[in-house]
């Protein structure tokens, strides 16, 4: 089993910044795609970014593009989603998930979760 434990989510004014940290362990993470998701209040789980085994590739939801960027650090088994220029329509809770493949936007095609950060942009 992986463990996922994400952090960094907070409160932010609109414009601002924030960057989201993901912990892995009980895997050897770079044999593991990652992914962003998030859910917005009342909607359905979301993604928002994908980031290959190496960091070496990345794609993203159109709605975030060009405002977060999504890394990892092999070495310290941690991934990253740096969000700049947030909006409130940003407010949802962020999820990391993995697995072994890279590729897809879908929920179910991962295997593994983090309990979720809470990130609220306020107007």
């Amino acid at each position: 089993q992986m463990q996922l434990v994400e952090s960094g989510g907070g409160l932010v004014q609109a414009g601002g910044s924030l960057r989201l940290s993901c912990v892995a362990s009980g895997r050897t993470f770079s044999r593991y795609a990652m992914a962003w998701f998030r859910q917005p209040p009342g909607k359905e789980r979301e993604f928002v970014a994908a980031v290959s085994w190496g960091g070496t590739s990345t794609y993203y939801a159109d709605s975030v593009k060009g405002r977060f960027t999504g890394s990892r650090d092999n070495a310290k088994n941690t991934g990253y989603l740096q969000m700049n220029n947030l909006k409130p329509e940003d407010t949802a809770i962020y999820y990391c998930a993995a697995k072994s493949d890279y590729g897809g936007r879908s929920v179910g095609e991962y295997r593994y979760w983090g309990q979720g950060t809470q990130v609220t942009v306020a107007s």
